[in-house]
Protein backbone atom coordinates (compact mmCIF):
# COMPACT_ATOMS: atom_id res chain seq x y z
CA UNK A 1 0.00 0.00 0.00
CA UNK A 2 0.92 4.00 -0.32
CA UNK A 3 0.79 5.10 2.96
CA UNK A 4 1.55 8.92 3.99
CA UNK A 5 3.22 9.82 7.11
CA UNK A 6 2.55 13.20 8.68
CA UNK A 7 4.53 14.05 11.68
CA UNK A 8 7.58 11.47 10.51
CA UNK A 9 10.02 13.53 12.13
CA UNK A 10 8.37 13.24 15.13
CA UNK A 11 8.72 10.83 18.33
CA UNK A 12 5.83 8.04 17.06
CA UNK A 13 6.44 8.95 13.74
CA UNK A 14 9.91 7.94 13.78
CA UNK A 15 9.31 4.51 15.56
CA UNK A 16 6.82 3.84 13.08
CA UNK A 17 8.94 4.40 9.58
CA UNK A 18 10.49 1.52 10.13
CA UNK A 19 7.56 -0.84 10.81
CA UNK A 20 5.76 0.12 7.97
CA UNK A 21 8.82 -0.73 5.50
CA UNK A 22 9.37 -3.36 6.81
CA UNK A 23 6.08 -4.48 5.83
CA UNK A 24 7.07 -3.33 2.48
CA UNK A 25 4.64 -0.53 1.84
CA UNK A 26 5.72 2.78 0.06
CA UNK A 27 6.19 5.22 1.98
CA UNK A 28 5.35 9.26 2.19
CA UNK A 29 7.20 11.13 4.80
CA UNK A 30 5.24 14.86 5.39
CA UNK A 31 8.09 16.90 7.10
CA UNK A 32 8.12 20.66 7.48
CA UNK A 33 11.63 20.75 6.47
CA UNK A 34 13.50 17.92 4.88
CA UNK A 35 17.19 19.17 5.76
CA UNK A 36 16.94 17.92 9.27
CA UNK A 37 15.03 14.81 8.16
CA UNK A 38 17.98 13.24 9.87
CA UNK A 39 17.79 9.43 8.15
CA UNK A 40 20.32 7.53 7.22
CA UNK A 41 20.77 7.02 3.63
CA UNK A 42 19.66 3.27 2.86
CA UNK A 43 16.26 4.29 4.62
CA UNK A 44 16.05 7.50 2.05
CA UNK A 45 16.90 5.44 -0.99
CA UNK A 46 13.14 3.78 0.33
CA UNK A 47 11.19 6.72 0.94
CA UNK A 48 9.69 9.56 -0.63
CA UNK A 49 9.69 13.12 1.16
CA UNK A 50 6.74 15.64 0.90
CA UNK A 51 7.58 19.19 2.16
CA UNK A 52 4.65 20.71 3.73
CA UNK A 53 3.60 22.75 6.84
CA UNK A 54 -0.39 22.64 7.12
CA UNK A 55 -0.47 25.51 9.06
CA UNK A 56 0.23 27.04 5.69
CA UNK A 57 -2.62 28.06 3.21
CA UNK A 58 -3.35 25.29 1.02
CA UNK A 59 -1.48 24.24 -2.03
CA UNK A 60 -1.83 21.41 -3.90
CA UNK A 61 1.17 21.37 -6.29
CA UNK A 62 3.11 18.71 -5.59
CA UNK A 63 0.67 16.73 -3.51
CA UNK A 64 1.48 13.17 -3.73
CA UNK A 65 -1.83 11.14 -4.94
CA UNK A 66 -3.68 7.93 -4.85
CA UNK A 67 -2.47 7.58 -1.06
CA UNK A 68 -4.14 4.64 0.64
CA UNK A 69 -3.46 4.96 4.46
CA UNK A 70 -3.05 8.54 6.03
CA UNK A 71 -1.34 8.64 9.49
CA UNK A 72 -2.20 11.80 11.32
CA UNK A 73 0.47 12.46 13.86
CA UNK A 74 0.26 16.27 14.08
CA UNK A 75 0.29 17.83 17.52
CA UNK A 76 1.34 21.35 18.77
CA UNK A 77 0.78 21.14 22.79
CA UNK A 78 4.21 22.46 23.02
CA UNK A 79 4.38 25.09 20.14
CA UNK A 80 2.16 27.53 22.28
CA UNK A 81 0.76 27.92 25.66
CA UNK A 82 -2.52 29.90 24.37
CA UNK A 83 -3.16 28.90 20.61
CA UNK A 84 -2.29 25.50 20.24
CA UNK A 85 -5.86 24.16 19.84
CA UNK A 86 -6.45 26.76 16.98
CA UNK A 87 -3.47 25.64 15.28
CA UNK A 88 -4.28 22.03 15.36
CA UNK A 89 -7.67 22.76 14.20
CA UNK A 90 -6.27 24.73 11.46
CA UNK A 91 -3.57 21.65 10.87
CA UNK A 92 -6.67 19.01 10.56
CA UNK A 93 -9.15 21.78 8.22
CA UNK A 94 -6.18 21.99 5.82
CA UNK A 95 -5.16 18.16 6.05
CA UNK A 96 -8.67 17.27 4.93
CA UNK A 97 -8.33 19.55 1.86
CA UNK A 98 -5.19 17.33 1.21
CA UNK A 99 -6.47 14.01 1.56
CA UNK A 100 -9.24 14.91 -0.96
CA UNK A 101 -6.68 15.72 -3.63
CA UNK A 102 -4.59 12.56 -2.37
CA UNK A 103 -7.90 9.99 -2.78
CA UNK A 104 -7.12 8.83 0.75
CA UNK A 105 -9.25 6.04 1.92
CA UNK A 106 -7.89 5.51 5.15
CA UNK A 107 -6.87 8.26 8.27
CA UNK A 108 -5.28 6.64 11.38
CA UNK A 109 -5.41 9.64 14.18
CA UNK A 110 -3.19 8.74 17.17
CA UNK A 111 -5.34 11.23 19.49
CA UNK A 112 -5.77 10.78 23.41
CA UNK A 113 -8.41 9.42 25.93
CA UNK A 114 -10.97 11.86 26.76
CA UNK A 115 -13.07 10.42 28.80
CA UNK A 116 -13.76 13.00 31.70
CA UNK A 117 -16.13 15.47 31.64
CA UNK A 118 -13.42 17.91 32.59
CA UNK A 119 -11.23 18.37 29.63
CA UNK A 120 -8.19 20.03 29.67
CA UNK A 121 -7.61 22.93 26.70
CA UNK A 122 -4.81 20.19 25.37
CA UNK A 123 -8.16 17.01 25.41
CA UNK A 124 -10.83 19.29 24.29
CA UNK A 125 -8.16 20.27 21.13
CA UNK A 126 -7.44 16.35 20.38
CA UNK A 127 -11.62 15.81 20.58
CA UNK A 128 -11.84 18.81 18.08
CA UNK A 129 -9.75 17.17 15.92
CA UNK A 130 -10.85 14.43 15.95
CA UNK A 131 -14.54 15.64 15.11
CA UNK A 132 -12.55 18.06 12.00
CA UNK A 133 -11.00 14.65 10.44
CA UNK A 134 -14.70 12.83 10.91
CA UNK A 135 -15.74 15.43 8.69
CA UNK A 136 -13.34 15.01 5.53
CA UNK A 137 -14.00 12.21 2.66
CA UNK A 138 -11.66 9.07 4.21
CA UNK A 139 -12.89 6.91 6.23
CA UNK A 140 -10.96 7.55 9.88
CA UNK A 141 -10.01 5.43 12.94
CA UNK A 142 -8.75 7.13 16.41
CA UNK A 143 -6.91 5.80 18.71
CA UNK A 144 -6.87 7.26 22.14
CA UNK A 145 -3.90 6.14 24.07
CA UNK A 146 -2.63 7.84 27.41
CA UNK A 147 1.05 8.40 28.75
CA UNK A 148 3.38 6.82 26.23
CA UNK A 149 6.15 4.98 27.76
CA UNK A 150 9.29 4.34 25.94
CA UNK A 151 12.69 5.45 25.51
CA UNK A 152 12.89 9.49 24.31
CA UNK A 153 8.77 9.87 24.91
CA UNK A 154 8.27 12.95 26.87
CA UNK A 155 6.26 11.23 30.08
CA UNK A 156 9.51 9.15 30.38
CA UNK A 157 12.01 11.94 30.27
CA UNK A 158 10.33 13.78 32.27
CA UNK A 159 9.07 10.78 34.73
CA UNK A 160 12.85 10.06 34.47
CA UNK A 161 14.39 13.60 35.55
CA UNK A 162 12.09 13.78 38.78
CA UNK A 163 12.70 10.39 40.13
CA UNK A 164 16.91 10.85 39.21
CA UNK A 165 16.64 14.15 40.37
CA UNK A 166 14.92 14.47 43.58
CA UNK A 167 15.48 11.81 46.04
CA UNK A 168 12.62 13.64 48.33
CA UNK A 169 10.10 15.28 46.38
CA UNK A 170 7.36 17.89 47.71
CA UNK A 171 4.52 17.29 44.88
CA UNK A 172 1.25 19.00 43.94
CA UNK A 173 -2.07 17.28 44.44
CA UNK A 174 -2.32 16.12 40.43
CA UNK A 175 0.27 13.24 40.95
CA UNK A 176 -2.77 10.92 42.69
CA UNK A 177 -4.59 10.77 39.20
CA UNK A 178 -4.87 8.23 38.19
CA UNK A 179 -3.64 7.39 34.49
CA UNK A 180 -3.23 4.23 32.14
CA UNK A 181 0.09 4.23 30.45
CA UNK A 182 0.65 2.34 27.62
CA UNK A 183 4.61 1.10 25.80
CA UNK A 184 5.45 2.80 22.95
CA UNK A 185 5.83 -0.98 21.39
CA UNK A 186 1.99 -1.13 21.73
CA UNK A 187 0.96 1.95 20.50
CA UNK A 188 3.24 0.72 16.94
CA UNK A 189 0.76 -2.61 17.30
CA UNK A 190 -2.14 -0.50 17.58
CA UNK A 191 -1.18 1.75 14.48
CA UNK A 192 0.03 -0.93 12.06
CA UNK A 193 -3.05 -3.56 13.38
CA UNK A 194 -6.04 -0.98 12.11
CA UNK A 195 -4.63 -0.44 8.56
CA UNK A 196 -7.63 -1.03 6.56
CA UNK A 197 -9.74 -2.84 8.37
CA UNK A 198 -13.33 -1.96 7.59
CA UNK A 199 -14.43 -2.52 11.36
CA UNK A 200 -12.23 0.09 12.49
CA UNK A 201 -13.21 2.00 9.99
CA UNK A 202 -15.07 5.73 11.24
CA UNK A 203 -14.20 4.09 14.92
CA UNK A 204 -12.65 5.40 18.06
CA UNK A 205 -10.87 3.37 20.41
CA UNK A 206 -9.55 3.99 23.81
CA UNK A 207 -5.70 2.05 23.95
CA UNK A 208 -3.70 1.61 27.16
CA UNK A 209 -1.70 -1.04 28.88
CA UNK A 210 -2.70 -3.24 31.98
CA UNK A 211 -1.97 -1.16 34.93
CA UNK A 212 -4.37 2.05 36.19
CA UNK A 213 -2.24 3.55 38.60
CA UNK A 214 -1.55 7.26 39.38
CA UNK A 215 1.18 9.49 38.85
CA UNK A 216 3.03 9.15 41.68
CA UNK A 217 2.56 5.61 41.73
CA UNK A 218 4.21 5.78 38.30
CA UNK A 219 7.30 7.54 40.10
CA UNK A 220 7.84 4.89 42.42
CA UNK A 221 7.55 1.96 40.10
CA UNK A 222 10.20 3.99 38.19
CA UNK A 223 11.99 4.36 40.92
CA UNK A 224 11.62 0.72 42.44
CA UNK A 225 12.33 -0.73 38.81
CA UNK A 226 15.81 1.41 38.99
CA UNK A 227 16.88 0.81 42.68
CA UNK A 228 16.46 4.40 43.34
CA UNK A 229 15.43 5.54 46.96
CA UNK A 230 12.59 7.91 46.67
CA UNK A 231 10.15 9.75 49.53
CA UNK A 232 7.23 11.50 47.54
CA UNK A 233 5.08 13.94 49.69
CA UNK A 234 2.01 15.69 48.59
CA UNK A 235 0.37 18.67 49.33
CA UNK A 236 -2.62 20.79 48.29
CA UNK A 237 -1.38 24.31 48.29
CA UNK A 238 0.83 23.73 45.00
CA UNK A 239 -1.17 25.70 42.67
CA UNK A 240 -1.16 24.78 38.75
CA UNK A 241 1.40 27.71 37.60
CA UNK A 242 3.86 26.64 40.37
CA UNK A 243 3.48 23.31 39.32
CA UNK A 244 4.49 24.00 35.65
CA UNK A 245 7.78 26.15 36.78
CA UNK A 246 8.38 22.79 39.24
CA UNK A 247 8.14 20.76 36.24
CA UNK A 248 10.08 23.20 33.70
CA UNK A 249 13.00 23.89 36.26
CA UNK A 250 13.40 20.11 37.36
CA UNK A 251 12.96 18.30 33.93
CA UNK A 252 13.92 18.60 30.25
CA UNK A 253 10.45 20.12 29.46
CA UNK A 254 9.96 23.56 27.79
CA UNK A 255 7.68 25.88 30.25
CA UNK A 256 5.43 25.62 26.64
CA UNK A 257 4.74 22.09 27.65
CA UNK A 258 5.15 22.01 31.53
CA UNK A 259 1.85 24.48 31.69
CA UNK A 260 -0.05 22.10 28.90
CA UNK A 261 1.01 19.02 30.67
CA UNK A 262 -0.14 20.29 34.56
CA UNK A 263 -3.54 21.32 32.59
CA UNK A 264 -4.16 17.77 31.43
CA UNK A 265 -2.51 15.67 34.47
CA UNK A 266 -5.62 16.93 36.83
CA UNK A 267 -7.76 14.97 34.91
CA UNK A 268 -7.94 11.27 35.23
CA UNK A 269 -6.92 9.35 31.89
CA UNK A 270 -8.29 5.65 32.05
CA UNK A 271 -9.37 3.28 29.31
CA UNK A 272 -13.11 3.05 28.65
CA UNK A 273 -13.33 -0.14 27.05
CA UNK A 274 -10.70 -3.07 25.52
CA UNK A 275 -12.63 -3.68 21.82
CA UNK A 276 -9.66 -2.63 20.29
CA UNK A 277 -7.42 -4.89 22.50
CA UNK A 278 -9.83 -7.93 21.77
CA UNK A 279 -9.98 -7.35 18.21
CA UNK A 280 -6.52 -7.25 17.40
CA UNK A 281 -5.45 -10.24 20.12
CA UNK A 282 -3.05 -7.59 21.68
CA UNK A 283 -1.25 -8.69 25.17
CA UNK A 284 -0.38 -5.26 26.13
CA UNK A 285 3.22 -4.80 28.12
CA UNK A 286 3.32 -3.98 31.89
CA UNK A 287 4.10 -0.46 32.84
CA UNK A 288 7.15 -1.57 34.48
CA UNK A 289 8.25 -3.75 31.44
CA UNK A 290 7.96 -0.70 29.10
CA UNK A 291 10.41 1.09 31.61
CA UNK A 292 12.78 -1.90 31.58
CA UNK A 293 12.52 -2.36 27.58
CA UNK A 294 12.82 1.55 27.60
CA UNK A 295 16.53 1.31 29.51
CA UNK A 296 17.51 -1.92 27.35
CA UNK A 297 17.48 0.47 24.20
CA UNK A 298 19.12 3.50 25.92
CA UNK A 299 21.78 1.27 27.06
CA UNK A 300 22.19 -0.45 24.34
CA UNK A 301 22.59 3.13 22.61
CA UNK A 302 18.87 2.63 20.31
CA UNK A 303 17.26 4.68 21.23
CA UNK A 304 15.53 5.79 17.63
CA UNK A 305 13.58 9.27 18.17
CA UNK A 306 13.16 11.49 21.13
CA UNK A 307 10.28 13.89 21.69
CA UNK A 308 13.86 16.54 22.25
CA UNK A 309 14.75 16.61 18.31
CA UNK A 310 11.30 17.73 17.20
CA UNK A 311 10.56 21.21 16.74
CA UNK A 312 8.20 21.64 19.10
CA UNK A 313 11.24 21.86 21.81
CA UNK A 314 12.87 24.72 19.95
CA UNK A 315 13.02 28.05 19.96
CA UNK A 316 12.49 27.82 16.02
CA UNK A 317 9.46 26.25 14.51
CA UNK A 318 10.46 25.93 10.86
CA UNK A 319 12.87 26.12 8.17
CA UNK A 320 16.43 25.81 10.26
CA UNK A 321 17.99 26.31 6.47
CA UNK A 322 18.06 29.43 6.15
CA UNK A 323 20.85 28.94 9.11
CA UNK A 324 22.84 26.91 7.72
CA UNK A 325 24.92 29.53 6.08
CA UNK A 326 26.77 31.11 8.63
CA UNK A 327 26.64 34.91 7.83
CA UNK A 328 29.57 36.59 8.18
CA UNK A 329 28.18 40.80 7.42
CA UNK A 330 27.47 42.67 11.34
CA UNK A 331 28.76 39.04 13.13
CA UNK A 332 31.45 38.67 16.15
CA UNK A 333 33.51 36.06 15.79
CA UNK A 334 35.62 33.87 18.00
CA UNK A 335 37.85 31.53 15.80
CA UNK A 336 40.06 29.13 16.50
CA UNK A 337 42.63 26.48 15.01
CA UNK A 338 44.55 23.83 15.93
CA UNK A 339 47.28 21.03 14.81
CA UNK A 340 45.94 17.71 15.11
CA UNK A 341 47.66 14.34 14.83
CA UNK A 342 44.60 11.76 14.78
CA UNK A 343 41.90 13.20 12.49
CA UNK A 344 39.34 10.10 13.40
CA UNK A 345 40.04 10.82 16.90
CA UNK A 346 39.09 14.17 16.95
CA UNK A 347 35.99 13.69 14.50
CA UNK A 348 34.53 11.18 17.44
CA UNK A 349 35.49 13.63 20.12
CA UNK A 350 33.00 16.60 18.65
CA UNK A 351 30.82 13.86 17.72
CA UNK A 352 30.34 12.98 21.24
CA UNK A 353 29.99 16.75 22.76
CA UNK A 354 27.26 17.45 24.95
CA UNK A 355 24.90 15.28 26.73
CA UNK A 356 26.10 13.61 29.79
CA UNK A 357 29.84 13.90 28.42
CA UNK A 358 29.23 18.11 28.88
CA UNK A 359 31.62 20.36 26.67
CA UNK A 360 35.35 19.02 27.22
CA UNK A 361 36.09 22.58 29.49
CA UNK A 362 34.75 24.51 31.85
CA UNK A 363 31.35 22.24 32.29
CA UNK A 364 30.60 24.53 35.69
CA UNK A 365 30.57 27.63 33.12
CA UNK A 366 28.45 25.80 30.71
CA UNK A 367 26.01 24.38 33.55
CA UNK A 368 25.77 28.00 34.81
CA UNK A 369 24.82 29.31 31.53
CA UNK A 370 22.18 26.67 30.82
CA UNK A 371 20.57 27.82 34.53
CA UNK A 372 20.63 31.03 33.50
CA UNK A 373 18.89 30.57 30.68
CA UNK A 374 16.34 28.47 31.84
CA UNK A 375 15.65 31.44 34.34
CA UNK A 376 14.99 33.38 31.73
CA UNK A 377 12.63 31.10 29.49
CA UNK A 378 15.09 29.31 27.53
CA UNK A 379 15.50 25.53 26.99
CA UNK A 380 18.59 25.32 29.23
CA UNK A 381 21.00 22.26 29.35
CA UNK A 382 19.02 19.39 30.14
CA UNK A 383 17.36 18.42 26.50
CA UNK A 384 21.41 16.50 26.33
CA UNK A 385 21.11 14.93 23.31
CA UNK A 386 19.27 11.36 21.75
CA UNK A 387 22.41 9.50 21.32
CA UNK A 388 25.72 10.22 22.91
CA UNK A 389 27.36 9.15 19.27
CA UNK A 390 25.55 10.03 16.60
CA UNK A 391 24.18 13.06 15.71
CA UNK A 392 21.51 13.60 12.70
CA UNK A 393 20.38 17.24 11.34
CA UNK A 394 18.19 18.42 13.24
CA UNK A 395 18.92 17.37 16.54
CA UNK A 396 18.23 19.13 19.78
CA UNK A 397 22.23 19.10 21.52
CA UNK A 398 21.94 20.75 24.98
CA UNK A 399 20.84 24.44 24.16
CA UNK A 400 22.02 23.81 20.80
CA UNK A 401 19.99 22.43 17.61
CA UNK A 402 22.22 20.71 14.83
CA UNK A 403 21.95 22.19 11.56
CA UNK A 404 24.30 20.13 9.73
CA UNK A 405 25.81 16.65 10.57
CA UNK A 406 28.78 16.10 7.93
CA UNK A 407 30.97 13.60 9.25
CA UNK A 408 32.28 12.58 6.03
CA UNK A 409 32.69 15.69 4.94
CA UNK A 410 33.98 16.52 8.72
CA UNK A 411 31.78 19.13 9.38
CA UNK A 412 29.46 19.65 12.91
CA UNK A 413 27.59 23.28 12.96
CA UNK A 414 24.93 24.21 15.75
CA UNK A 415 22.72 26.87 15.85
CA UNK A 416 22.11 28.21 19.33
CA UNK A 417 18.43 27.87 21.26
CA UNK A 418 19.55 29.40 24.32
CA UNK A 419 18.03 33.45 24.84
CA UNK A 420 20.52 35.66 23.52
CA UNK A 421 19.87 39.08 22.57
CA UNK A 422 20.75 38.00 18.46
CA UNK A 423 21.31 34.43 16.55
CA UNK A 424 24.62 32.12 17.64
CA UNK A 425 26.48 29.73 15.43
CA UNK A 426 29.60 27.06 16.75
CA UNK A 427 30.86 25.09 13.85
CA UNK A 428 33.83 22.53 13.99
CA UNK A 429 35.52 21.69 11.35
CA UNK A 430 38.63 19.44 10.13
CA UNK A 431 40.26 20.90 6.84
CA UNK A 432 42.61 18.95 4.39
CA UNK A 433 45.94 19.38 6.33
CA UNK A 434 44.71 18.13 9.67
CA UNK A 435 43.72 21.13 11.12
CA UNK A 436 41.21 21.91 13.70
CA UNK A 437 38.88 24.95 13.35
CA UNK A 438 36.44 25.95 15.88
CA UNK A 439 34.30 29.18 15.44
CA UNK A 440 31.84 30.71 17.38
CA UNK A 441 29.98 33.56 15.21
CA UNK A 442 27.44 35.75 16.99
CA UNK A 443 24.84 38.64 14.96
CA UNK A 444 23.94 40.36 17.77
CA UNK A 445 20.62 42.42 17.62
CA UNK A 446 20.75 46.10 19.32
CA UNK A 447 23.62 47.89 21.23
CA UNK A 448 21.79 44.98 23.77
CA UNK A 449 23.36 42.16 21.34
CA UNK A 450 26.82 43.76 21.46
CA UNK A 451 27.41 43.98 24.97
CA UNK A 452 25.91 40.96 25.73
CA UNK A 453 28.91 39.56 23.42
CA UNK A 454 31.69 42.08 24.90
CA UNK A 455 30.70 40.80 28.39
CA UNK A 456 30.95 37.17 28.00
CA UNK A 457 34.79 37.56 25.84
CA UNK A 458 36.74 36.97 29.54
CA UNK A 459 34.33 33.30 29.67
CA UNK A 460 34.68 32.73 25.96
CA UNK A 461 38.68 33.03 26.29
CA UNK A 462 38.87 30.28 29.17
CA UNK A 463 35.97 27.98 27.56
CA UNK A 464 36.70 28.18 23.65
CA UNK A 465 40.54 27.66 24.29
CA UNK A 466 40.32 24.96 26.55
CA UNK A 467 37.42 23.35 24.51
CA UNK A 468 39.38 22.92 21.47
CA UNK A 469 42.54 21.55 22.96
CA UNK A 470 40.65 19.20 25.32
CA UNK A 471 39.03 17.94 22.11
CA UNK A 472 42.13 18.07 20.05
CA UNK A 473 43.98 15.97 22.58
CA UNK A 474 41.88 13.98 24.50
CA UNK A 475 41.74 10.15 23.68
Amino acid sequence: MKILLTGANGYVGRRLLPELLNQGHEVVCAVRDKTRFGLDTETLSLISIWEVDFLDEFNPIDCPIDIDIAYYLIHSMSSSVDFFDKMEAKSAHNFNLYSSCMNVKQVIYLSGIVNDPKLSKHMMSRNSVEKILMEGKPSVTVLKAGIIVGSGSSSFEIIRDLCEKLPIMITPKWVLTKTQPIAIRDVITYLIGVQNRIDCFNQSFDIGGPNIITYKQMMQLYAKTRGIKLAIFTIPVMTPKLSSYWLYFVTSTSYKLAINLVDSMKVEVVCKDKRLQEMLDVKPISYVDAIKLAFQKIEQNLVISSWKDSLTSSRFKKDLSQYVQVPNFGCLKDSKSIKILNSEQVLDNIWTIGGDKGWYYGNWMWQLRGFIDKLFGGVGLRRGRTSPTHLDNGDALDFWRVLLADKEGKRLLLFAEMRVPGEAWLEFRIDENNVLHQIATFRPIGIFGRLYWYSMIPFHFFIFNGMINKIATQN
